[in-house]
């Protein structure tokens, strides 16, 4: 077990260092910054000056050495336009995407675990393929047009619930929560729906098929054979048989919804990740745009590193595979 973690962390930080790489001189090699950030009037020695304070004046292979040296220090930079360490600003606003990230992936859980375990349990009935049409439509509608279809029947015509806005906030143990109050809930209901349509979509699919493959299962026709409650049999022996390959991708899709957030945040004016990102786009800010995706990396990374652990405790065959491998 333990050889096998050395082996998974040693494939993270080769991730994460090639990553690096590919994110810096993939940012740095697009446009040039500094004429979002100089006034018209300003003169080629004032636009030099500008330059040379940001940084942009030096070959950009200095550049590389000099980011490589701060992110061993913990600094991925200083914002263009905020005059900010980028990191900060990120982590700023990353309690709120997170937030919203939790949210969502706990409706696909709520309403799709069990809408895909009925559907599997009952192939055959109406109910069924209105859910399965239902899936599919989750994966077609855009996600755009969802939040502003969400905004116009619950917030326009009937009023029901905001929409914009995180709400009122309370700082528990340093990080600011809205998720304490029912205002709170409120303004995160239609955000986290629309970013959560399409992990509801997977997780129908994802509980339907693995209720039809272990309904199909000689333990599960056992469990019947010696009389056992359906209940008793739904929980005990399939839901605990397919909620393996659920975890997987679960904890996968999770930083899906964190790093994919940008257009749900944008739409409802959500204070998080996504929308400083696109506002750092739509001004050539570099090193926030750096700093975004170096922790959106390592979250995917650190979520697959901790999801392949997990598979192996829950699964100790996946050990011996690579053990032979």
């Amino acid at each position: 077990m333990l050889s096998y973690f050395f082996r998974r962390f040693g494939q993270a930080i080769f991730v994460i260092l090639a990553m690096i790489v590919l994110v810096f001189f993939g940012v740095n090699v697009v446009g040039d910054p500094i004429w979002m950030l100089i006034s018209p009037e300003m003169d080629q020695q004032a636009i030099a000056a500008t330059a040379a304070a940001l940084g942009l004046d030096k070959p950009i292979g200095e550049q590389f050495f000099f980011f490589i040296k701060g992110l061993f220090q913990g600094d991925l930079g200083r914002s263009f336009v905020h005059g900010e360490p980028a990191i900060l600003l990120i982590l700023g606003r990353m309690g709120a995407t997170m937030e919203l990230a939790i949210a969502a992936l706990l409706m696909a859980i709520i309403i799709g675990l069990p809408l895909g375990m009925y559907a599997g349990l009952h192939p055959d009935r109406r109910a069924s393929r209105t859910i399965m049409a239902g899936s599919i439509l989750g994966f077609s509608l855009p996600t755009f047009w969802v939040g502003l279809m969400l905004i116009m029947i619950f917030s326009v015509m009937i009023g029901w619930l905001p929409a914009s806005g995180r709400g009122p906030t309370d700082t528990v143990l340093g990080i600011q929560t809205s998720l304490l109050s029912l205002e709170g809930w409120r303004h995160i209901a239609l955000p986290a729906l629309n970013l959560a349509l399409l992990k509801i979509s997977l997780m129908i699919r994802l509980a339907r098929s693995g209720t039809r493959e272990a309904m199909s299962m000689d333990y599960v026709k056992f469990a019947r054979a010696k009389g056992l409650k359906e209940s008793v049999i739904i929980r005990v022996h399939i839901l605990k048989n397919i909620l393996i390959p659920i975890v997987t991708v679960l904890g996968l899709e999770f930083g899906s919804l964190v790093a994919f957030s940008v257009v749900t945040e944008t739409i409802f004016s959500w204070p998080g990740m996504g929308k400083l990102l696109l506002e750092a786009i739509q001004r050539l800010d570099r090193p926030v745009i750096v700093a975004y995706v170096m922790v959106v990396v390592v979250l995917f990374v650190f979520i697959n590193l901790i999801i392949d652990i997990l598979y192996s405790v829950l699964d100790p065959r996946v050990r011996l595979t690579e053990a032979k491998a």
